[in-house]
C-alpha cells in the first residue's frame, strides 16, 4: 500500500491527472468501454445496473478492471465519437446501451468485441448473422421492443377503449420501418389505425400533435430512441394538455407521466450485460455467444395521468401492474 500511494504522489506532483493516474495504476487490467447514447442524468440506473452485474461476477471497477462511461448527450455524432475514440483507445470490450450504440461502435470497429442492449432487430440491422450464431463482433441481448410493441398497444386500447387512431412518435432521423411493420397487424385487430408521427427537434413538438390531433389521432405510442428520450417529459406534458391516453416501451416514460409503458426491464438487461463481457474478458469469442432474449418484463401504470384523463384502469390490468405511480 505504501509503494501505491508513493507512486500517486510521484504521478500527481508531475502534474498528471487523476483519470491518468488511475490508468497508471490498472497498466496491464482489461478495459471496457461503455457507449451511453444519453446523459447521465437521463439515464440514470444504466452504468450503476451494469457495474453491479460485473460486480456480482468478479470485476470491480479500478481494481482488477477498468470501466470508462461516456455519455453522448442525445447526440448522435457525439455518440460515433466517443465509439471512434474507444476504438482509438484499443479498449478490450466495448459495451453498447443502445441500438443506435450498438450500431456506432459497429461502423467503428469490426474486431473489438461488442456487447449490445438493442430494442431493435439486430438480426435486419446488420449486426449479427443469427441469435444463436452471431458470427461477427457482437454479441448481446435484444429486448424484442418490435413484438413488445404489439402487446403495448392491446394494454392501451384496454386501458382506454374509445381510441381509434394512434399516431407512433419516433425520431425523425431515425424512422422505424420494422417497428411499423410489427404494429400494424396488431393494430388492425384491435380495429384502430396508426398514424407515423416525425419527431425532430423539441421545439418542433408542439407542432407535431397539432398535427396528429388534427388527422384526429386520439392516442399515441412513443417509440423509445436516441431521439424522443430527451423528449419525455415535453411529449407526457402535451399529450396530458391534450387529453390523450399514451404507452411506451421503457418505465421512464411512465415516470415522466406518459400513461402506461410496457417492456422488457432494462435493469435486468444492463446487469445481464455483464455476463457476456465477463465471458469476453475471459477469452470467449463473440460470434460463439448467442445472444439473449429478454425473460424479465415490467408493466408501470401512471395513475395521476390516468385520474388527469378521466381513466379507470381496469382490474385485471391493476393486478398485472409491477408498479404503480400514485
Amino acid at each position: 500500500m505504501r509503494r501505491i500511494a508513493a507512486l500517486i504522489a510521484v504521478l500527481l506532483a508531475a502534474g498528471v491527472t487523476g483519470r491518468a493516474v488511475m490508468a497508471q495504476l490498472l497498466s496491464g487490467v482489461p478495459r471496457v468501454g461503455v457507449l451511453a447514447p444519453l446523459s447521465r442524468e437521463q439515464t440514470p440506473k444504466s452504468v450503476d445496473d451494469f457495474l453491479t452485474g460485473m460486480r456480482t461476477l468478479g470485476w470491480v471497477d479500478g481494481a482488477n478492471v477498468s470501466i470508462e462511461v461516456r455519455f453522448a448527450n442525445g447526440d448522435p455524432a457525439l455518440l460515433s465519437a466517443n465509439a471512434a475514440a474507444f476504438v482509438a483507445e484499443k479498449v478490450d470490450v466495448i459495451v453498447a446501451f443502445s441500438g443506435a450504440s450498438a450500431q456506432a461502435a459497429r461502423r467503428a470497429t469490426a474486431t473489438i468485441p461488442i456487447v449490445m442492449d438493442t430494442g431493435g432487430d439486430p438480426i435486419r440491422s446488420g449486426l449479427i448473422a443469427s441469435l444463436s450464431h452471431p458470427g461477427g463482433n457482437v454479441t448481446g441481448l435484444t429486448l424484442m421492443q418490435g413484438e413488445i410493441a404489439a402487446k403495448s398497444l392491446q394494454m392501451l386500447k384496454e386501458v382506454a377503449p374509445r381510441v381509434g387512431k394512434i399516431g407512433v412518435l419516433a425520431g425523425i432521423d431515425t424512422p422505424d420501418v420494422q417497428l411499423m411493420t410489427q404494429l400494424r397487424p396488431a393494430a388492425a385487430s384491435l380495429g384502430v389505425s396508426l398514424l407515423p408521427v416525425g419527431v425532430g427537434a423539441a421545439e418542433d413538438l408542439p407542432r407535431r400533435f397539432d398535427e396528429m390531433t388534427a388527422a384526429g389521432a386520439d392516442g399515441y405510442f412513443v417509440s423509445a430512441q436516441v431521439r424522443t428520450d430527451p423528449m419525455r417529459d415535453a411529449i407526457a406534458e402535451l399529450a396530458l394538455r391534450l387529453h390523450l391516453p399514451g404507452v411506451a416501451q421503457q418505465r421512464r416514460y411512465a415516470d415522466a407521466g406518459v400513461l402506461l409503458s410496457y417492456g422488457a426491464s432494462l435493469s435486468a438487461g444492463h446487469q445481464r450485460e455483464a455476463y457476456f463481457v465477463d465471458r469476453i474478458l475471459k477469452g470467449a469469442k463473440p460470434a460463439d455467444l448467442p445472444v439473449e432474449q429478454p425473460t424479465t418484463f415490467e408493466l408501470v401504470i401512471n395513475l395521476k395521468t390516468a385520474t388527469a384523463l378521466g381513466l379507470t384502469i381496469p382490474p385485471l390490468i391493476l393486478v398485472r401492474a409491477d408498479e404503480l405511480i400514485e
